[in-house]
């Protein structure tokens, strides 16, 4: 028998961070159809709940948002949007396979292999969005959102035909979606930047402005770049480091002030997420001989982890090293 068709109306966004918060609120506002799932299994009952959000220009969007837990679902008929760390993919993958049914699932997350544990259980639409974006919680129900460029999706499974309706049902305003064809060598970009912004912030307990505004910050983002980028060329993605130092720099000078997600989540004593970056990189390194030139990316994704840990283990009124 053939499976019902997902519900274009529908967008249910599993996440609650800053960035899940953000995408339901210009959703709602738009007129669409949104739902913002918890992750969490053990709770149950939805609420409503008003969400604001601090947009470019300081300007104020805010909206009442139905949120609930996936446990409430048999089924999530419609456009599912995964906002969560990509360290939780495994378990949700499990948790999704049987409530998605034939509906698509998109990717909000950062890093290489994201998508691996859901083409392994058989997903049968996955697509990768690579945020330009920041966004940052300032308290339970606001968020602080910059835009830095329009964000690309693109297909790891499923029909290139079905990209622009994915599209259409994304994009607003403030926070702007556009079709890829060729989203690889994108997301291998994003994930080098991320690997520095996401080891080198915490590490310096420092805003994302660092880059630009401070030279040996920025030359220590070089030799990371050189590094990754040597993978990726290695792997046939042919990105050069002037591309994705422009890309950092354009990032760093949008988000001036903004904290980096792994910094944010450290300092909240949450998991860090650098399985999928540094850590990723040194792995695809090593598959093909070239141990040697990832040192700076696998010393500095080390470092990051061992201070998550610390920090996990400090005392409750201790967050910083």
């Amino acid at each position: 028998m053939k499976r019902m068709a997902y519900n274009v109306e529908s967008v249910f966004i599993i996440g609650a961070g800053a960035i899940g918060k953000a995408l339901a609120v210009f959703l709602k506002l738009a007129g669409r159809k949104v739902v913002l799932v918890r992750g969490s299994v053990d709770e149950a009952g939805s609420q409503i709940e008003r969400l604001r959000v601090e947009a470019a220009g300081d300007t104020l969007r805010e909206a009442s948002i139905e949120v609930a837990t996936l446990n409430e679902f048999s089924t999530l008929n419609g456009l599912v949007v995964l906002a969560t760390k990509s360290y939780g993919n495994q378990r949700l993958s499990d948790l999704l396979r049987d409530k998605i049914g034939d509906s698509p699932l998109v990717l909000l997350q950062n890093g290489l292999g994201v998508e691996r544990p859901f083409l392994e259980r058989g997903f049968p639409q996955v697509y990768r969005a690579i945020l330009f974006v920041t966004s940052q919680c300032l308290s339970e129900d606001t968020v602080r959102f910059r835009p830095v460029a329009v964000s690309p999706i693109g297909v790891e499974k499923g029909e290139v035909t079905a990209l622009s309706a994915i599209v259409r049902q994304l994009n607003t305003p403030d926070f702007g979606f556009k079709s890829e064809e060729n989203i690889q060598p994108i997301i291998w970009q994003k994930a080098i930047v991320n690997c520095v912004f996401n080891s080198v912030c915490p590490l310096l307990e420092a805003d994302n402005g660092l880059f630009h505004r401070n030279e040996a910050a920025l030359e220590l983002a070089r030799r990371i770049i050189a590094e990754c980028t040597a993978v990726a060329r290695a792997k046939g993605i042919m990105i050069g480091p002037d591309e994705v130092e422009e890309s950092l720099l354009r990032i760093s000078r949008s988000s001036d002030g903004q904290l980096i997600s792994t910094l944010q989540d450290i300092r909240s004593r949450r998991p860090v997420e650098i399985d999928t970056l540094n850590f990723e990189i040194v792995r695809i390194a090593r598959s093909l001989g070239l141990d040697n030139r990832v040192r700076e990316t696998g010393l500095l994704g080390e470092l990051t982890g061992l201070k998550a840990k610390l920090v996990l283990e400090m005392p409750n009124q201790t967050t910083r090293l």
